[in-house]
């Protein structure tokens, strides 16, 4: 499900900073809500951005490194290896960050959602090390500003994922979804989160209900996201439960 969650977090994951180092952090910014018109331009950003923290390697410059590197193993990268790359950059940029400014929330969720993403890519069983680490900075993030929607989709997804016997948690992470889209109800990439979490507890008729007002949605938060993955993947999964009771 992080996967799903790639970029309907980032709406909500671009306060734009007091100090722009780099005039491509305000340039990544300012795509979020139609990245999917250009995607190639990603790879603009990414090596912008890697050369920015070569010779500036401030906490804005490091954290917008670690966005576009998580964003672009979603978008643009065609194979795990690709994905790992990218994970593992951010995954880096975003701890050098965290450990600049240890009370920065995007370090500290881009630091958790590389870490995560990197771990699912690689296999969830065989990166069960990397869990505590992706907890720690969940809750973090939720100390340092438990009114950040984006944490609760990455704690719902986590609590999916992971098998039960190692911390896998379904009714905790129906309730991570809850609380997220209490806070931001229009945004589809959580509600997607949150039906898929309902198909695995049986509770298909609230399911269906969650992915008919994905669909029906005239106005998500983050407009490209809702476009190329939120609404395909409700339909997807309207589909796979249409037929049973």
């Amino acid at each position: 499900m992080l996967r799903a969650l790639a970029v309907a977090i980032l709406i909500f994951a671009t306060a734009a900073p007091a100090k722009a180092t780099s005039p491509l952090v305000d340039e990544l910014h300012a795509s979020m809500r139609r990245y999917h018109e250009n995607p190639g331009h990603l790879d603009v950003l990414r090596a912008g951005l890697t050369e920015a923290v070569r010779t500036d390697p401030s906490v804005d410059n490091l954290v917008a490194l670690a966005h576009v590197c998580f964003l672009w193993g979603e978008v643009r990268a065609s194979s795990p290896t690709g994905k790992l790359d990218a994970y593992e950059q951010g995954r880096e940029a975003a701890k050098r960050a965290v450990d600049l400014a240890p009370r920065n929330v995007l370090a500290h969720f881009w630091y958790g959602t590389n870490t995560g993403r990197w771990g699912q890519t690689r296999g969830i069983v065989r990166s069960l090390f990397l869990l505590s680490t992706v907890k720690h900075e969940i809750d973090t993030v939720l100390a340092l500003d438990p009114s950040f929607p984006p944490v609760y989709a990455l704690a719902g997804n986590v609590y999916y994922e992971v098998p039960a016997m190692f911390g896998g948690d379904l009714d905790r992470s129906e309730e991570m979804f809850r609380r997220g889209l209490a806070l931001a109800p229009r945004f589809t990439t959580m509600r997607v989160g949150l039906a898929r979490t309902l198909i695995k507890k049986g509770k298909l008729a609230e399911a269906r209900e969650e992915l008919q007002m994905v669909l029906d949605e005239r106005a998500p938060e983050n407009l490209a996201d809702w476009t190329l993955k939120d609404s395909p993947r409700a339909r997807t999964l309207l589909a796979s439960i249409r037929d049973k009771s």
